[in-house]
């Protein structure tokens, strides 16, 4: 009898609702793009801000399928989220110890503003007028999709 009560709890377990098992993570990035699908070319369901809450519900090749705080459902890539908390209140003694999504983005390849002074600094022939306008383009998601979509860009699954 025993055994037959923990073979019943063991697949009751195991048949316990998603639902259940879904995780919390916090947006990392500053503007996280939610897609109907697992693809950066997906339509966009909604875009969430730096430190929004999500809840996960599924994972497939770098993506989640996640949950957000008003009920919407969609794909947001791994990069995007972290299990972290993320500060956002003005007021709070570690805020300035937060990184925007462009300084994770560049701290992630060893580049900060003090490697970029230091380097204009050791190289101060070189004219930065292009590249400081390069850094300003701002291109919508939907232009993205046109571009790739006109270049016949298929994501790998």
């Amino acid at each position: 009898m025993k055994q037959l009560l923990w073979s019943v709890l063991f697949v009751s377990l195991l048949a316990v609702p998603a639902m259940a098992r879904e995780t919390p993570m916090n947006v990392q990035i500053r503007s996280a793009p939610l897609r109907s699908g697992s693809s950066f070319l997906s339509p966009l369901v909604t875009t969430l801000d730096y430190g929004a809450r999500v809840m996960t519900v599924d994972a497939k090749n770098g993506w989640y399928y996640v949950r957000t705080a008003d009920g919407k459902l969609g794909w947001l890539h791994q990069s995007a989220l972290t299990t972290k908390k993320v500060v956002m209140q003005s007021g709070a003694s570690d805020v300035s110890a937060t990184a925007s999504g462009q300084e994770l983005a560049l701290a992630g390849k060893g580049f900060n503003s003090t490697v970029e002074a230091d380097f204009k600094k050791k190289n101060a022939d070189i004219d930065f007028t292009w590249i400081d306008r390069m850094e300003k383009i701002k291109v919508s998601a939907a232009d993205m999709v046109d571009f790739l979509r006109e270049g016949q860009v298929q994501p790998s699954r």
